[in-house]
């Protein structure tokens, strides 16, 4: 069977996530890079909900992000990355709801005129500042699936205005998030890649190196 191919986009945080647990795991995809603006027919034929990232492996298609982290994970983990407390999956949870609601309306303010931007990112420091208190080098004192579900999205709020978040009294969240910025693990997953068109070769991933 060939291997199963991933539609991707850069810098999407759900689609970092994605490619971080599959470079974890070692398990070759076609990488297909979709430009949101202008998706492929076959990323939407393939994609329910028509978002990164998409797996689709043989007849089977996994849709959501943390699926595909469990599913490549669940195949092959060697750092262990799925041992961790039943708190880690609330952990996740709530960064990928009430955290990525308010980052959303932080972030992308003028979609939300109706909404009050500086009360959704008070919002979002509630969340970091209980992290805060969490993190021992890592949320669970080791590397974990909850560290790298959540990452993506922690980077995505820094950066919204870095100056700003690196005054915040975060030190141990503003560690952790360094340390992933200057890690092998994100390096890897970042390389830029042209968008897919159908008939291009084969863009296999994880690169190796």
């Amino acid at each position: 069977m060939p291997d199963p191919i991933l539609y991707s986009f850069r810098r999407c945080p759900y689609a970092m996530r994605a490619r971080l647990a599959i470079a974890q795991a070692g398990l070759p995809v076609a990488l297909r890079e979709v430009v949101l603006r202008d998706k492929p027919a076959a990323f939407l034929e393939a994609s329910p909900s028509h978002t990164v990232p998409c797996l689709v492996h043989g007849p089977n298609v996994i849709d959501e992000s943390l699926d595909i982290m469990f599913w490549a994970l669940g195949q092959n983990d060697p750092d262990g990355w799925l041992i961790m407390p039943d708190t880690g999956r609330a952990w996740i949870a709530r960064a990928d709801g009430p955290f990525k609601h308010a980052l959303d309306r932080t972030k992308y303010a003028t979609r939300y005129p109706e909404e009050n931007a500086a009360e959704h990112r008070a919002s979002a420091m509630t969340f970091l500042f209980e992290l805060e208190r969490q993190i021992d080098t890592w949320i669970f004192g080791r590397p974990t699936v909850a560290d790298f579900a959540i990452l993506p999205f922690v980077r995505q709020f820094a950066f919204i205005d870095k100056e700003w978040f690196d005054a915040q009294p975060l030190p141990k969240v503003q560690r952790w998030l360094d340390q992933f910025l200057h890690s092998h693990d994100f390096a890897r997953i970042m390389h830029k890649y042209p968008q897919w068109a159908p008939g291009d070769a084969i863009t296999k991933f994880p690169p190796t190196g």
